[in-house]
């Protein structure tokens, strides 16, 4: 079986160096699995023992911007004319066809093509017997806008975290310090006060690194649900309570619980994260009534079997979340208004309900503000449903 690349099978493995067009016409030798070169995701470039390219798929071509017809039959080192950071020549120092017989190839890194395009390039050497002379030449090269979004990604992640620490942390300084140094000049309710806001602040910082062990958690997937069974509308009530006697005023708010719901198997204090979140976003970002349905439903597990499940639907009367945002709602970062908050409430919401197994939306509700729904399995366990 022969793969080819670019329309045209291309190979090499005749003695001597091959012309270009002999290259060209040539066949690589492949296992029987039937896959082109070009429908690698990542670049391919292959040299025969010569140094020649024999190999050149598509993905290479638009990494490089050189055409496959001009890299084909050329030796390796004109065809990537690599880089590395300090401008030295890669070729050069790796002596792929000259170095050390026992080496089996180079190590992913971050090499530059001409014009300065960083690209992530890792080779393989591959000889007819372990201390032998080079056969095949593998190269891979792929892009790094990926890992550049990733590094941004959590650039973002720490500038974030370090300016929501600052506030909370210089504000526990200053009232300790002060205390310390004029505890006998306060009466006793300025002392409290201050002790107040000291608490305050180290629950907002204690909230700050809980929602970042949940991140790592999440995005390494190992998120732990301890299930448990949980009364879902016990849970809203709790925190409706929770909303009033800061303030809110009870009218604000309609729970409306539909009866026979299935029992519910799920870790408590992540539904109450996800209700906290949703109900303080929704009293916090949205206007007027806020309107809490709990109901039964069915949902298509992972298997595509269906079953039971519990719906939960937060929605407010404000100004609701533009089109053009819907599909930014649940990434890090994202703030539905100017009026404080990470941006990382959402993300986490998401990853709790999707570690239950469940799913999460968000749509304009009837009076046109935000709608959020979550519909989590019941998560019984097998003795219970067998």
């Amino acid at each position: 079986m022969t793969v080819g690349t670019n329309s045209s099978p291309v190979a090499g493995g005749a003695a001597g160096t091959p012309s270009p067009a002999a290259a060209a016409g040539a066949a690589v030798e492949s296992t029987d699995l039937g896959i082109d070169p070009d429908d690698l995701p990542d670049g391919l470039v292959v040299a025969d023992q010569s140094g020649r390219v024999i190999c050149f798929n598509s993905a290479a071509a638009r990494l490089t911007a050189l055409a496959p017809a001009e890299a084909l039959g050329a030796p390796i080192e004109h065809a990537l004319p690599l880089e590395d950071l300090d401008g030295r020549r890669w070729w050069a120092l790796t002596d792929p066809y000259g170095g050390l017989t026992t080496r089996r190839g180079q190590p992913e890194r971050n090499l530059l093509l001409p014009g300065g395009r960083e690209v992530l390039v890792s080779a393989r050497y591959v000889r007819a017997h372990p201390t032998g002379p080079l056969h095949r030449l593998v190269v891979t090269l792929r892009g790094t806008e990926a890992r550049r979004r990733t590094e941004r990604s959590h650039a973002e992640l720490i500038a974030t975290v370090a300016h929501e620490l600052r506030s909370p942390l210089t504000s526990v300084k200053g009232f300790t310090a002060t205390l310390l140094a004029k505890w006998e000049r306060f009466t006793d309710d300025q002392k409290r006060l201050m002790l107040e806001t000291v608490d305050a602040d180290a629950n907002r910082v204690t909230r700050l690194i809980a929602e970042l062990l949940d991140i790592s958690r999440i995005d390494s997937g190992r998120l732990e649900v301890r299930r448990q069974p949980v009364d879902i509308a016990t849970a809203v009530g709790r925190h409706v309570q929770a909303l009033t006697a800061n303030g809110q005023a009870p009218d604000r708010f309609l729970v409306r619980v539909s009866r026979a719901l299935p029992d519910l198997w799920a870790d408590p204090d992540k539904i109450d994260q996800i209700l906290g979140n949703l109900l303080e976003n929704a009293v916090r970002h949205g206007e007027g009534t806020v309107t809490i349905d709990v109901s039964p439903t069915s949902l298509t597990n992972a298997a595509g079997k269906t079953e039971k499940g519990t719906a939960v639907t937060v929605t407010d009367e404000g100004p609701g979340i533009p089109e053009e945002s819907m599909g930014r709602v649940f990434t890090r970062f994202w703030r539905g208004s100017k009026r404080g908050g990470t941006g990382l409430g959402l993300y986490i919401v998401k990853g709790i309900v999707e570690a239950h197994g469940g799913t999460i939306t968000v749509g304009r509700g009837p009076g046109g503000g935000a709608e959020f729904r979550f519909i989590l399995p019941v998560g019984a366990p097998a003795y219970l449903t067998q």
